[in-house]
Parts: structure tokens; C-alpha cells; sequence
């Protein structure tokens, strides 16, 4: 497994730590609390080793893959924080045939809650291998941006108006789906808080939204329901308690509404489990098959 060794970490510590990266511990609670997990084999030190993330591990397209066009973008974001600044990611092969770009459905991807990382951009790259421009915003954009470490990232994520962060994603996916080279149909996915963000954009956008693909995100108020004219579909690991009680509720809103939709919970996945670069989260099967899932839904509703 590259540079740091798979170890078998209990379900409760896996927990523990995602308390920590959604902020509700401290670094130093999650340091202190991490060593009682010793007597399962591991000291505190290999414990948090192993749950940090490797985002080298995790990379499966190079930055500068032949194959793929990729910049970093600033755009304004007048009700946000003023401007914020993404990666925008192309494929080769859509500039290289004639004198104008092709045209392409367009992908917001939406990071979690502690900015851009390179996982994130990761995303994107994979994105536009499938054939889709994508564009990953940063929402720490006005705060420096992504600092190079998820724990300062949370600490900065957390600092900012939770508005207007939302409003610089809005932005950011108006500003794709009015760019020349994008069709005029985009879609939105993201994870954890870009899942979240993912759900409530549809809200917001309506039918300037073709699609959505959450993953493990909070849900809108039922009453924004109805406002929803993206398809949608809901990724989640049926470890992930916490994302999954809400599951029912919005599939039973989304069917009064007459949104086309589907979700998945996929079995022994925990919370994270799409993101390769943190081994103890990630699900190959689980983040595969959901994978699959969200190219064909992107292809049949944003594309088609």
C-alpha cells in the first residue's frame, strides 16, 4: 500500500477520528483519546499514522498527465467572499482536434470540510478522463486557501461565514455552466461537506442543475424539496450512521416532489469511504461500484 502499511484499525477509532476532522474534538483530545486503542495492538503514534491522510498513496492521475489540461482558475464571487479560486481540468483530447475547445458537460466538485486538498483535485483529474470538464472550487480561497494540512484546513473552514462559502460555490457553478467551452449542463458531487453542498445547490439551482451525486452529505429541508429539479443520486456506507438516518426521510420528500433519484448504502463502509487517501476509510469495492455509479448518471443526465 505505497508508503504507509495498511493496518487493521477498530471501527470506534475510525470514529474518533472523524470527530476529529469535522472539528467536534481537538487535536489534542484526539491525540489523548487515541491511546486507549493500544491495547488493540497499536500505540497512539501508529494509530493516528494510519489514519492520517497519504494523499501520494491515494493520487491515481498525475497533475501533469498528458492526457488532461489542468489551471488554476480565479473568478469573481460578488455575494461570496468577493473571489474565490479553483482547478479547472479539461481533457487533452477535447482542445487538441481543432482550433475551437469542445464542448463539454460540465462537473462542480465539491471538497470536505477542510478545502481543496489534493484528493480533491485528484477528483477532478479523474473527471475529466471520463470526458467531463471539472472544476473543484476552494472555499478557503479567501484565507490563504488550502494551507497543506486538513487540520489547519478545518480550523480555517470553520473561521469562515458558512453563507458565504456557499455563495462562492454558486459562483463557481454558474461561472462553469457559462463558459464557452461547457455545454450549458453541469452537475455537482462532493463528499462529506460537499455532499451537503452538493444537495443544497440543487435547491438553489433548480433547473440550471442537471444532476447530483452527495456523498455522505447532510440533507435540505424537506420544504426545499420541491425545489429540486436535478436527478439526484445519494451515496452512502452504511457505517456512516449518522449521514444514513436521514436517508428516508429525503428518499420519501424526493418522491412526493417527482425528483428522479436513487441512493445507495453500500455494506461495511464507513464515513470517507470514497477517499483512497485515507486507507483505513477507504472501501475499494464500496468507492468502485460508486464510482461507476456516479460516470453513468453523469453521462445519462448531464451528458444526455
Amino acid at each position: 500500500m505505497s508508503s504507509k502499511e495498511r493496518r487493521t484499525v477498530p471501527a470506534e477509532a475510525i470514529e474518533l477520528y472523524n470527530e476529529y476532522i469535522h472539528g467536534e474534538i481537538s487535536r489534542r483530545t484526539f491525540l489523548n483519546r487515541a491511546k486507549q486503542f493500544a491495547v488493540a495492538g497499536l500505540t497512539a503514534s501508529a494509530l493516528v499514522e494510519a489514519l492520517m491522510p497519504d494523499y501520494a498513496m491515494g493520487q491515481q492521475i498525475a497533475h501533469n498527465d498528458e492526457r488532461i489540461r489542468a489551471s488554476y482558475v480565479t473568478l469573481p464571487s460578488p455575494q461570496g467572499h468577493g473571489f474565490i479560486k479553483g482547478y479547472l481540468v479539461r481533457p487533452f483530447s477535447a482542445d487538441s482536434r481543432s482550433a475551437e475547445p469542445s464542448k463539454l458537460p460540465g462537473i462542480i466538485v465539491v471538497h470536505e470540510n477542510r478545502g481543496l486538498n489534493p484528493h480533491t483535485e485528484d477528483v477532478a483529474r479523474r473527471l475529466a478522463m471520463a470526458n467531463f470538464m471539472a472544476f473543484a472550487p476552494d472555499v478557503l480561497t479567501s484565507v490563504g486557501g488550502y494551507p497543506g494540512d486538513d487540520f489547519k484546513g478545518g480550523q480555517l473552514f470553520n473561521g469562515l461565514d458558512a453563507n458565504k462559502r456557499f455563495e462562492d460555490i454558486v459562483a463557481s457553478a454558474l461561472w462553469l455552466k457559462g463558459r464557452a467551452d461547457c455545454t450549458g449542463k453541469i452537475g455537482v458531487t462532493g463528499f462529506c461537506y460537499g455532499g451537503g453542498v452538493s444537495n443544497q445547490l440543487a435547491v438553489r439551482l433548480g433547473a440550471d442543475l442537471a444532476a447530483a451525486v452527495p456523498f455522505y452529505g447532510s440533507t435540505p429541508p424537506v420544504a426545499d424539496v420541491a425545489k429540486i429539479k436535478a436527478a439526484i443520486l445519494v451515496q452512502h456506507g452504511a457505517l456512516d450512521t449518522r449521514t444514513i438516518e436521514a436517508w428516508p426521510a429525503f428518499d420519501a420528500a424526493l418522491t412526493a416532489a417527482g425528483v428522479k433519484h436513487e441512493g445507495h448504502i453500500y455494506p461495511n463502509a464507513v464515513h470517507g469511504f470514497f477517499n483512497d487517501a485515507t486507507p483505513e476509510r477507504y472501501n475499494e469495492a464500496a468507492a468502485t461500484e460508486a464510482w461507476t455509479r456516479m460516470v453513468g448518471w453523469f453521462n445519462t443526465h448531464v451528458r444526455g
